[in-house]
């Protein structure tokens, strides 16, 4: 999750199917004063976007976070049709965010360590407040003229907001959530001057939707089971912060913004009035996320919202970018287990770009599957929504394909041993069968200022800084859909505590590399009023290349029996470390080779500790296991 605004991506709502009772009218020439009007199985757009109702009110929420004695209050931006000043009474549409107030430049954490991780210097934003912009939201004109309200709420001590940020702690948490009980009618809010405010034109049905922060916001309000809340648009969303800027007790980064950690995304939001206030809460955090061990602990259990989903009784639409290594993949797999193990309804939408906005990916489709979802969770509307199947899969650019549930149903563990080569200069051999060289040790030596992709080039050769092991060339097509697993059976000696592991599709081919702008625009259809639906054209971006890095994953060896836990190691002695790779739904190719990288420091990941720690590692005691579906 990048830390500076977000394009939103919009969402949906709903809860139950015999939840608040809604005014719905399925007869189009009827007047749409008083009644959203549904035909051939949607809402239809009757309201007049350009004359829609524009306030900011401000919600009162039981929380003190800045702790000033008062309650703290969410600055709330609502747009809704002008007929809802009479009868008409709709559904809300919320996105929550701590961006409209912009971001602020601060120092990032020193990746390098000399002795133990240090946190760079900070101090509290002084002079004028940044300037506040709630427009457009997404999809806003598009929604609003169907009968909706949309809604963009600041979160704690960004924005307009009072309050402190703090990586949606729970008071952050609390605070948003609060939101939700006012359109409910379950909590207040007031004007500028004073004046309570209530939502007297909402239907109690509420939808919480965005994307990254944006997106986990809504996740973390749903944790806490509030009434009202009926359905999450989850994009790119973190299920817990933990395995955002840790993994298995190792400091990592979300890819290529080595340094950044949690009290960062504090820092860069705090665009509130005064808010030097909020200089004790967040110097706290930099000492509660404990940056030397990395351990779980209070402060990240009480960012990790997958495991209180048991009390959300909406449903999720979740979307991942499968080549997102901003918000990593275990984050959608951890909320998406979460969901299944509650039995909660569910979809997931998978595509190949990274950190990027389905908007941008399937344009229409997704526009079109937003506005189903929402339909049918906030109005009741029997469109066939839930009857599509639960996972939508962009194999290939623009060639989209469905499953029953992820991972693809059929996918089993293959397990590839390490094993020896028998030609000293080349890499080892990936094995399913009997490793080569059994009980023989391979040695390395970590040099902190190679780059990953240098480590992995070269499948050809031995390299002194990194350990490799390639297998014969892939007899058909088949597909990694899951978790790999890496066991290590290996002696650590050095300052390094980490362990790294890559897997690599090795093969020359045509590969995505990102999704860039054109000049080119597309707009949204059946916008009454005002057109604020125009946005730029993307593409994908590919390239050719030797190779593709398919998962990574990371390990403290400090943690090698429990996340929580940090118990030293004897220098020299052999352990045998068991780590998981991120999750990753991949296809590789009939003629291509897999590989397994080692090594310690993974650059733009990973903490860079002096070089020269040295690991051996044990052949036929060490290998990989691999979740595969043929074909």
């Amino acid at each position: 999750m990048r830390l500076r605004r977000a394009l939103a991506v919009f969402g949906l709502a709903g809860v139950s199917l015999v939840s608040t009772a809604v005014a719905v009218r399925a007869d189009p020439l009827g007047a749409a004063a008083n009644q959203v009007v549904v035909r051939d199985g949607e809402t239809k757009p009757v309201y007049d976007f350009g004359k829609a109702i524009r306030e900011l009110v401000y919600v009162e929420t039981p929380v003190d976070s800045d702790r000033d004695g008062k309650h703290d209050k969410l600055a709330v931006y609502v747009t809704r049709p002008k007929e809802t000043d009479g009868s008409l009474k709709v559904a809300s549409i919320v996105e929550p965010s701590p961006y409209n107030g912009g971001t602020l430049d601060v120092p990032y954490h020193p990746a390098k360590v000399t002795d133990y991780p240090r946190t760079a210097p900070w101090s509290p934003p002084t002079g004028p407040q940044p300037p506040v912009d709630y427009d457009p939201i997404y999809y806003d004109n598009y929604f609003v003229s169907r009968g909706y309200a949309v809604i963009s709420a600041d979160t704690l001590g960004t924005g307009n907001s009072e309050g402190c940020p703090s990586a949606i702690g729970t008071d952050e948490k609390v605070g948003m959530k609060t939101v939700v009980e006012w359109l409910t009618g379950k909590a207040k809010a007031f004007t500028a001057d004073g004046k309570e405010v209530k939502a007297s034109w909402s239907t109690g049905n509420v939808a919480m939707a965005g994307k990254s922060y944006d997106g986990t916001l809504p996740v973390a309000v749903a944790s806490t089971g509030v009434p009202g809340l009926k359905t999450v648009v989850s994009i790119s969303g973190i299920a817990s912060w933990y395995s955002y800027y840790r993994a298995n007790g190792a400091v990592v980064s979300p890819g290529g913004y080595v340094g950044e950690d949690a009290d960062l995304h504090a820092k860069v939001v705090l665009t509130r009035k005064n808010a030097a206030v909020c200089e004790k809460p967040i110097r706290e955090m930099v000492t509660a996320m404990d940056r030397v061990s990395g351990d779980y602990n209070a402060f990240w259990n009480e960012r990790n919202f997958a495991k209180d989903m048991k009390n959300f009784k909406g449903s999720v639409l979740q979307v991942s970018g499968v080549n997102d290594w901003n918000v990593k993949p275990k984050n959608f797999t951890d909320l998406w287990t979460a969901l299944g193990n509650n039995n909660t309804p569910r979809k997931l939408w998978l595509h190949q770009g990274q950190h990027d906005d389905p908007l941008y990916v399937a344009e229409q489709a997704w526009l079109d599957q937003v506005h189903k979802w929402f339909d049918h969770w906030l109005y009741n509307v029997d469109n066939g929504v839930m009857k599509e199947p639960m996972v939508h899969f962009e194999a290939a650019p623009g060639k989209w394909v469905d499953y029953r549930n992820w991972p693809e149903p059929g996918a089993h563990d293959v397990t590839f041993r390490f094993g020896a080569n028998g030609k000293p200069a080349q890499p080892g051999v990936l094995t399913p069968f009997w490793a080569p060289g059994f009980g023989k040790k391979q040695s390395f030596v970590d040099d902190p200022n190679r780059t990953a992709d240098s480590l992995v080039s070269g499948m050809d050769k031995a390299d002194p800084n990194r350990l490799l092991y390639v297998s014969d060339p892939l007899p058909f097509n088949a597909r990694v859909s899951g978790t790999p697993q890496v066991t290590v059976r290996a002696s650590v000696d050095g300052k390094s505590p980490y362990l790294s592991a890559l897997l690599v599709d090795y093969g020359k081919d045509t590969r995505v590399t990102e999704l860039v702008k054109t000049q080119d625009q597309w707009c949204f259809g059946d916008t009454l009023g005002t057109n604020s639906g125009c946005r730029p054209k993307r593409v994908y971006k590919t390239a050719e290349s030797d190779y593709q890095v398919v998962s990574r994953g990371w390990l403290d060896v400090r943690n090698r029996n429990s996340a929580s836990v940090t118990e030293p190691i004897r220098p020299g002695k052999p352990y045998t470390f068991t780590w998981n790779m991120e999750p990753r739904q991949y296809q590789l190719k009939a003629g291509h080779r897999l590989g397994v990288v080692l090594l310690v420091t993974d650059q733009d990941y990973t903490l860079q500790y002096p070089a020269g720690t040295q690991v051996t590692a044990t052949l036929g005691e060490s290998s990989v296991k691999i979740p595969l579906v043929a074909g």
